[in-house]
């Protein structure tokens, strides 16, 4: 089960950083109910939990209303408070102090253009941020850290947005038709102009062979040698005995 889940895990994040650009370090926008699951379940350090489930550094942020609502809660999320004050604070823009879900909302905008992904124990939050094409979730089950798959309607978007890129838009079109019109024009006149150089080579290379026809006697036939018998080797002959030799013979010695 731990393969599988880090395998799921892997194409998740392969899926977002290729197609929506997200690079490490991940910023992880978190909200006041997972900081607080961190610190009931002791899941800490939080950046080292979940750098392990992503396999890249983090750096956690969080708004001022999520700060301003765990104020607000009272005695009982001290220690949440204290940790959510120590995160990166991301930018909002709230005059008035809204709620939680409201805040990472806005934050997220429409297309996610700061690239977080989101980390929440709220799972209305989660399934509207499902809608929006860029955002990954995390979320936590007693003291394991999970990352969701992307939604049907994130896969979908992504796909029809390759598709766009990959179609050729008009004004393209229209420079591509001007620019082998021009090419194939250029080309026609570059071989009719090959063609008359090669005609006047010719005619000056024949030229110059009459030429030399009426200057030498020389036949234009090629002219091959014939193969003549040739005597032996001499190296391979055996040499003649002289008739007037004696033959050598051995003294004995007595």
């Amino acid at each position: 089960m731990k393969l599988k889940k880090q395998k799921r895990h892997r194409r998740s994040v392969a899926f977002f950083t290729t197609c929506y650009n997200f690079r490490a370090p991940f910023k992880i926008l978190c909200d006041g109910t997972f900081i607080h699951h961190l610190l009931t379940n002791h899941i800490t350090p939080a950046d080292t939990a979940i750098s392990n489930i992503l396999g890249a550094p983090v750096k956690l942020f969080t708004t001022r209303c999520v700060i301003a609502e765990l104020k607000s809660l009272g005695a009982a999320c001290t220690d949440s408070l204290n940790v959510a004050r120590d995160l990166a604070p991301a930018r909002c823009d709230h005059e008035k102090r809204k709620s939680a879900v409201d805040c990472l909302t806005d934050v997220i905008g429409e297309k996610n253009s700061e690239h977080f992904f989101v980390a929440s124990q709220d799972a209305d939050l989660r399934k509207q941020l499902q809608e929006v094409p860029a955002v990954p979730l995390i979320y936590a089950l007693r003291n394991a850290l999970f990352l969701e798959t992307p939604s049907p309607s994130q896969q979908q978007f992504a796909k029809s947005a390759e598709e766009e890129r990959s179609h050729v838009s008009e004004l393209e079109l229209k420079m591509l038709l001007n620019m082998t019109k021009r090419s194939s024009t250029e080309d026609e006149a570059g071989d009719s102009a090959q063609a008359d150089d090669v005609s006047t080579y010719n005619i000056i290379k024949d030229l110059k062979k009459d030429a030399a026809r009426r200057n030498t006697d020389v036949n234009d036939r090629v002219q091959f040698k014939r193969k003549r018998a040739k005597g032996p080797n001499p190296l391979s002959c055996k040499k003649k005995k002289k008739e007037n030799q004696k033959p050598v013979t051995k003294q004995v010695r007595k």
